[in-house]
């Protein structure tokens, strides 16, 4: 009976261990048929599949408005000195116009998944943009009563310490950029790391670091199943990729 009762205490362990990670889908479920990186589709998708979160890119507009993109500019036309009329001008691959922060939480609000948003603020062009650009997603995350599903991630240091300021005490913000530890990451007051993999890897010790201090650990952007796997038995919390399904795949297989 004691051997049975010690075996069944590893099992639950071990299926405590493996579901510990989840998945995020990088801008989304872009890569489906009829989706696109960052369209309201690929939101949509990633919540359909299961997802824990998924993730996208903010900047703000020259008329105070948050839109979602990855980079600086789109289709000629930069997105800080654009307004929200001239973006939504625009068509991403799929057909749909640049989605606003907005359109993604009236979507959001109607959720019965409660799948997090994983907001990436992008490096703008001055610090009092990235400020004040916090202070508009934050007001809106309010607006929707969506603060429970928020997580705020940057490559931007100014940025994350800005989210972690402002939004509600105990909001999980996360850094991108890779060059601070755990203990350095603790002492700023973030929730964790999120490396890219390469980081992660060269660092194995970071996981388990990050874990003893309370912090959780994603990893970035993981599309191979090799490498996965090797991030799964290091017991990291999330991974982020472009081939949510393949991770949903790779879990299944512990």
């Amino acid at each position: 009976m004691k051997k049975l009762i010690s075996t069944l205490c590893f099992l639950a362990i071990a299926i405590v261990a493996v579901a510990q990670t989840q998945v995020i889908s990088h801008r989304g479920y872009w890569n489906h048929a009829g989706s696109a990186k960052n369209s309201l589709k690929a939101y949509v998708l990633a919540d359909s599949i299961g997802s824990y979160g998924s993730e996208f890119d903010v900047w703000i507009t020259a008329d105070d408005h948050i839109v979602v993109n990855h980079d600086n500019s789109y289709k000629g036309k930069k997105i800080e000195e654009s307004t929200l009329a001239e973006l939504q001008g625009l068509h991403l691959d799929n057909g749909e116009p640049m989605p606003s922060l907005r359109q993604f939480f009236e979507i959001a609000k109607r959720q019965t998944s409660g799948m997090h948003l994983i907001l990436e603020l992008k490096g703008h062009s001055t610090k009092a943009r990235e400020t004040h650009a916090v202070e508009r997603i934050v007001k809106l995350v309010k607006e929707y009563g969506l603060e429970d599903r928020m997580e705020y991630i940057s490559f931007s240091l100014h940025g994350c310490k800005e989210f972690i300021r402002l939004a509600p005490k105990g909001t999980p913000v996360f850094y991108l950029n890779g060059e601070l530890s755990p203990a350095q990451l603790k002492e700023m007051g973030f929730a964790g790391m999120d490396y890219h993999e390469g980081v992660i890897l060269d660092h194995p010790e970071w996981v388990k670091e990050a874990h003893n201090l309370g912090m959780k650990v994603n990893v970035w952007t993981v599309n191979k199943a090799e490498t996965m796997r090797k991030l799964i038995d290091l017991n990291v919390d999330y991974i982020t990729t472009d081939e949510p399904e393949l991770l949903q795949s790779v879990l299944k297989e512990n």
